[in-house]
């Protein structure tokens, strides 16, 4: 299993970016797909969730009506559209392939195996 997230940068606040996750040695319907994020001195949240068969997904609160998740299993990547940032989304952005989307916002992380986890994208909001 690997996961490679890209798409991170600066972006003035309102602005938009689309997160990326490359998946590889599994498909996409094996998993439910997580994006979380983690600021610094704070613990990681589960942002948003597809689920393996598509028919399930999750948004925190915080980002609901301002990011969008999508799959694209052809090219066996995941995308999180960001829309109207804020600078409180600024984090570490990362992507984990996650037993279900259930998982994903009761933030047990420790059902998700080290080696299921990307390496992270930095997200940065200036206000």
């Amino acid at each position: 299993v690997q996961l490679v997230e890209s798409g991170g940068g600066l972006v003035q606040a309102g602005g938009s970016l689309r997160l990326s996750c490359a998946a590889s040695g599994f498909t996409l319907d094996d998993y439910a797909i997580g994006w979380f994020r983690q600021a610094p001195g704070k613990e990681r949240e589960g942002v948003s969730c597809i689920s393996d068969n598509k028919g399930s997904i999750y948004y925190v609160d915080s980002v609901k009506g301002r990011f969008t998740i999508s799959s694209d299993n052809a090219k066996h990547t995941v995308y999180l559209q960001m829309n109207s940032l804020k600078p409180e989304d600024t984090a570490v952005y990362y992507c984990a392939a996650a037993p279900s989307c259930e998982v994903v916002a009761s933030r047990e992380l420790h059902h998700i195996p080290r080696d299921y986890w990307g390496q992270g994208t930095q997200v940065t909001v200036s206000s």
